[in-house]
């Protein structure tokens, strides 16, 4: 008697990247409600083209490196629950959040050496924007900006909120931890014209009516973002909610199907 060997097919794994991304607030006119820093990608991205999205990306393994702890300020006592609500990886998502804000936007959360937030102005602003491009291309890391300039990171600025992954299904997955901050003085932010083709400060509920008007076109996850953004009506409580946060949910989105 002979036995017939059946082949049981199994689905490719997708795999899963690392990601970090921070909602950067700044103070709405006349201290009103808050707005947001967004950039629109390109239509011709494998990810998210012509979506409206916040400064992010994945992690990369020189971002869990502990040189980085000679140059950075924080995570500060307050912000124990969100250290460990990250895990044991906690370090490598708060640099890689600074490093792709830097990257994708032109915002440095940064400490300078008199301890005041890095700013800009007329002599150091191209300076910084050549250092943002030389880090985008590997030419430099963040590491080595930090020593040359001796910038501290202001991982105690930058406060851990929630989590999102993305569904099965998708060309492309990620876990991201999302995080909030307040932009650093005389930083306005600016796309880079290659992944990102416009950039704008927008508050939460313009940017969700807009997208109802098939006008703004965003991810779910960022739709969901905005949402509880738009709870907040000033900068101060959008900071203290993040400062206080004592809970972090995952989120795990899934594909509406037809």
């Amino acid at each position: 008697m002979t036995k017939t060997m059946k082949k049981t097919a199994t689905a490719a794994v997708q795999p899963i990247k690392p990601a970090a991304t921070v909602i950067i607030a700044r103070e709405g006119a006349e201290g009103g409600t808050p707005e947001i820093f967004m950039l629109r990608r390109t239509n011709k991205a494998a990810f998210a083209g012509g979506m409206y999205v916040f400064p992010g990306g994945k992690v990369d393994a020189d971002d869990h490196l502990h040189k980085y702890d000679e140059h950075r300020r924080g995570p500060s006592d307050a912000q124990t629950l969100q250290q460990q609500a990250l895990g044991p990886e906690w370090r490598g998502y708060w640099i890689a959040g600074i490093r792709e804000t830097f990257e994708e936007a032109g915002l440095l959360l940064a400490y300078t050496d008199a301890a005041d937030l890095l700013s800009y102005n007329p002599d150091n602003e191209h300076l910084y924007e050549t250092y943002r491009h030389q880090i985008h291309s590997g030419e430099l890391s963040l590491f080595e900006l930090c020593r040359r300039e001796s910038l501290n990171l202001a991982v105690d600025r930058i406060h851990y909120v929630n989590r999102f992954v993305t569904p099965a299904g998708r060309p492309r997955r990620f876990d991201t931890r999302f995080f909030l901050a307040v932009a650093p003085p005389e930083q306005v932010g600016l796309h880079d014209d290659k992944e990102t083709v416009e950039s704008t400060w927008i508050s939460a509920s313009e940017a969700l009516t807009r997208h109802a008007a098939q006008e703004f076109d965003l991810m779910v996850v960022t739709r969901m973002q905005l949402e509880m953004l738009a709870e907040h009506r000033t900068l101060d409580a959008l900071v203290d909610w993040a400062q206080a946060n004592l809970t972090f949910p995952v989120y795990r989105p899934s594909v509406p199907r037809n």
